[in-house]
């Protein structure tokens, strides 16, 4: 007998502004399933507020207290809920979703190509078109020729698997012509190989430059404020207790999930999320390994506490930097094993500059390998005509507030 979807996922939407809505999910369990599920969250621009979690590592029990927007479209994030439980998989066959990343086939890449008269907040108005339309970015070159001009390389993939299909293809033409007006000079769409987003190892000279420069900005913008982090095995037989407080941040409990996810934890047989007064939050998670034991080599703990203060401290990484006469932005993160980046980057990226009246001369997305990372990055080239409308800073600082959904 089959699992009904609306067993699997339920959610009880807040009657009041600025109310929680509360998102209940009972389903079979599977080693990464909390990542998965806070990516999807993230990616539908929910605030976890609170959260429960307990598993027997067959069958697990989550419940999320989230701060939609009046935008949030309910009935989609619990479509993607359900197809991203274990249970839609058992009922309605195995889909490549749901295989071992190994086993995974990667999905289509399409390569859009957009031309346009220049405007400010022209970038963010096609990001927002194709977040809307479940359209996720892989890959982007973007230019601005001296007569005012835009050329737009986006290599995308689909979520609903339809861009393939004339009729799909005609709604991302109707929804970006609606956006962007009589601004829209050209539109196409076609298929690619996915060897045109195959990450690139980092020259010597860049990673030094993206990555040791931080070491400039220990404080402020560059980090959250301080982490706690306490592994404790006296408490449970059979568990490693987990106990983090920091600051809140856009994605919190997705960064957890997600090093959870690559240290190959097997199962977080009982958790708690809670958000104090300051935005402070306190997180116990009770966990085991792979094995199903407790984490007792004092190495492998040092490992995990320093992975996971690393990505709570910096979960994205920004600086603005000298090119020449220009001014170029630089965003990075993480790459989770599978391969999958952080949702929204791109999109938040363009909201901040949009927000502050920042022009974008040109923009690119590639993925470079460093050491045994892999690292997604982001390259603005701000535009500086005539001058810049606010402070370098102040560019700074409301990328990174944006990214940190501290606004």
């Amino acid at each position: 007998m089959g699992i009904l979807s609306d067993d699997v996922v339920i959610i009880r939407q807040s009657e009041k502004e600025g109310d929680p809505s509360v998102i209940t999910i009972n389903c079979p369990d599977k080693t990464g399933l909390g990542c998965d599920l806070c990516r999807i969250l993230l990616f539908f621009g929910l605030n976890i507020v609170r959260g429960d979690v307990s598993t027997d590592g067959r069958w697990c029990y989550l419940v999320f207290w989230v701060i939609g927007k009046p935008n949030t479209r309910w009935n989609l994030l619990k479509t993607r809920l359900v197809e991203a439980s274990p249970a839609f998989a058992w009922a309605f066959g195995i889909s490549r979703c749901y295989l071992s990343d190994s086993e995974s086939q990667p999905p289509d890449l399409f390569l859009l190509k957009l031309a346009c008269s220049d405007r400010t907040g022209l970038l963010y108005d096609v990001t927002e078109v194709l977040y809307k339309l479940e359209i996720n970015i892989e890959k982007v070159k973007i230019s601005t020729t001296p007569d005012g001009k835009v050329m737009d390389l986006f290599f995308v993939t689909d979520t609903r698997e339809l861009l393939g299909t004339e009729k799909r293809r005609d709604e991302v033409y109707e929804y970006l012509r609606d956006a962007i007006g009589d601004a829209m000079m050209s539109y196409d769409i076609k298929l690619v190989s996915s060897e045109v987003t195959a990450r690139s190892p980092a020259s010597s000279s860049f990673a030094e430059t993206l990555f040791s420069s931080l070491e400039e900005h220990p404080s402020g913008l560059q980090t959250s404020s301080s982490v706690s982090i306490a592994v404790d095995n006296s408490l449970s037989r059979a568990h490693t207790l987990i106990q983090i407080t920091c600051q809140d941040h856009k994605g919190l409990l997705y960064d957890i999930m997600r090093t959870f996810k690559d240290f190959n934890i097997q199962q977080i047989s009982y958790g708690r999320f809670t958000i104090k007064r300051g935005k402070n939050c306190e997180i116990d998670l009770f966990i085991v390994q792979s094995d199903g034991r407790k984490i007792l080599d004092s190495s492998k703990q040092d490992a995990l506490v320093s992975r996971l203060r690393a990505e709570l401290q910096q979960p994205l990484r920004v600086v603005m930097m000298n090119k020449g006469p220009d001014t170029e932005l630089l965003v990075t993160n993480p790459v989770e094993l599978s391969g999958k980046g952080r949702p929204q980057v791109f999109y938040d990226i363009a909201l901040a500059l949009k927000k502050i009246n920042t022009c974008i001369f040109s923009a690119e997305i590639g993925r470079h390998l460093t050491g045994d990372r892999e690292w997604e990055v982001y390259k603005v080239l701000i535009n500086e005509e005539e001058s810049l409308p606010v402070s370098r800073s102040k560019i700074e600082e409301q990328v990174w507030s944006t990214l940190m959904g501290w606004e």
